[in-house]
Formats: structure tokens, C-alpha cells, sequence
């Protein structure tokens, strides 16, 4: 199994933590990057091939994982010249893709089960799997629902419930086929033109641990919540 790490991303909402180090290289617990800690998971799921796409500090990246063997994986890496967005790094890199694979960020902490989100993505024939997350939203405000000048409706702080995106996707080579090597492609951008074409993605719903390591906040919390979650994280570590 191959997954491709996306790891290019310049942290901008982690910093101060991410003035000298990448994000996916920041560190958890007392021991591990978090990056360390997706390759670990990776190799243990059985993947034996990744791709790492690196943009700001990949140099720092590249040193510290190398060519994977630590980890029983081989690695190889795919360099951002300029921002490319989520999936446009995928574009440079479709002649050494296989047909089914993984796509992820590299500051994803979870217990995910990422071979299963490939089988299952494999067997769907979709052209793109999401791995989501359930979420809960409060609204701290009377929300009003109106009909030109006239107030219908009236809910008291209410909560609302939102599948999100883990960070986490199966995607297909065939579903980059018309979209051009070198310019960006966002994320929301291929959902947007998947649906727009009637060729629906899938969700892949979890509800184990999950942390995006985007604010100073998420991080602090990995960090606190590490030591009891390590074997969780880290299975046979």
C-alpha cells in the first residue's frame, strides 16, 4: 500500500512552534514528531511506500525522516516550488502513482485505521473518499430565520451537528486525469467539481481520536492528552 503525506504547508496558525520547525515536525510527548508518529502508524497498517510533498523547511523534513528505512517503509519526496494547494502536489507526482492510495496531512494525530479507508475506498469505485469526523457546533446567539424584512423562525442557542474532513482521503489516479501538473488544486475545489459532475464521493465516518494539530490550542491539548493515548497512537511502542 502507498500513501502520499502532504507536509508542505508553511503552519502558519502554530507559530511561535512552527518559526524553526515544519509543523509535521513539532514535537509530541517527549519522544515523537508527529510525523514520526504517522509513518509509524503507516508502516505498522502496512503501508510500505509513501511520498512526502515538502515545501517550507522540507530540507529539515527530509533530514530527519531520510529514506524511511527506520520505519520499514520506503520513502521518496516531491518538492513544492510554490504553494500548490492540497491536492495539486498529487499532479506532479500521477506517472509514479498507483491506481488506489492514501492521501493525508502530516499533522494528523488519530487512531484511524488508514488501511481500511484505502480497502474501502478501493472496493467503492468512488473517485475520492473522505474520511470524516462528527462535530458540534454552539451557537451562542438567538439565531433568527427571516423571509425578506419578516422574522419565521426563532431558535435559543442552538447546537449544530457537522460531519468534517479528518485530513484523511482514498483517492483514485484516474480522478486527477483532467487537471494540469503545476497549478494548484484545492481540496474543495475537486469535491466541488466531483459534485458538480454527479461523481459522488464517499465518506469514511470515525468517531475514535482525532486531533488536526492546526492552533497553539490543538497542540497544547496533544501534548497534555499524549501520555494516555500513547498506546492507542502507537500500537506495540
Amino acid at each position: 500500500m502507498y500513501a502520499v503525506i502532504l507536509a508542505g504547508g508553511k503552519g502558519v496558525r502554530l507559530r511561535p512552534y512552527t518559526t524553526a520547525l515544519p509543523k509535521p515536525l513539532v514535537p509530541i510527548g517527549d519522544q515523537h514528531a508527529i510525523l514520526e508518529i504517522v509513518l509509524r502508524q503507516l508502516s505498522t497498517a502496512g503501508f510500505t511506500r509513501c511520498t512526502i510533498a515538502i515545501g517550507h523547511l522540507g530540507e529539515i523534513i527530509r533530514a530527519y525522516v531520510g529514506d524511511g528505512s527506520q520505519w520499514g517503509m520506503s520513502v521518496d519526496y516531491a518538492t513544492e516550488e510554490s504553494p500548490l494547494g492540497t491536492m495539486g502536489p498529487l499532479l506532479n507526482l500521477r506517472d509514479r502513482l498507483p491506481e488506489h492510495f492514501l492521501v493525508m496531512n502530516g499533522d494528523v494525530l488519530t487512531d484511524l485505521d488508514y488501511a481500511d479507508v484505502l480497502r474501502r475506498h478501493e472496493a467503492s469505485g468512488a473517485p475520492l473518499t473522505i474520511a470524516t469526523y462528527p462535530r458540534k457546533v454552539h451557537i451562542d446567539f438567538g439565531v433568527l430565520t427571516t423571509d425578506a424584512s419578516r422574522v419565521v423562525g426563532f431558535t435559543e442557542k442552538p447546537s449544530m451537528d457537522y460531519h468534517v474532513s479528518m485530513g484523511v482521503y482514498g483517492l483514485s489516479r484516474s480522478t486527477l486525469d483532467n487537471y494540469t501538473p503545476g497549478l494548484p488544486l484545492g481540496f474543495d475545489e475537486l469535491v466541488l467539481d466531483l459534485l458538480d459532475s454527479q461523481n459522488l464521493p464517499q465518506s469514511y465516518a470515525f468517531d475514535g481520536y482525532w486531533l488536526d494539530i492546526g492552533r497553539p490550542d490543538d497542540y497544547d491539548r496533544a501534548n497534555a492528552e499524549f501520555t494516555t493515548r500513547k498506546s492507542l497512537l502507537l500500537k506495540g511502542a
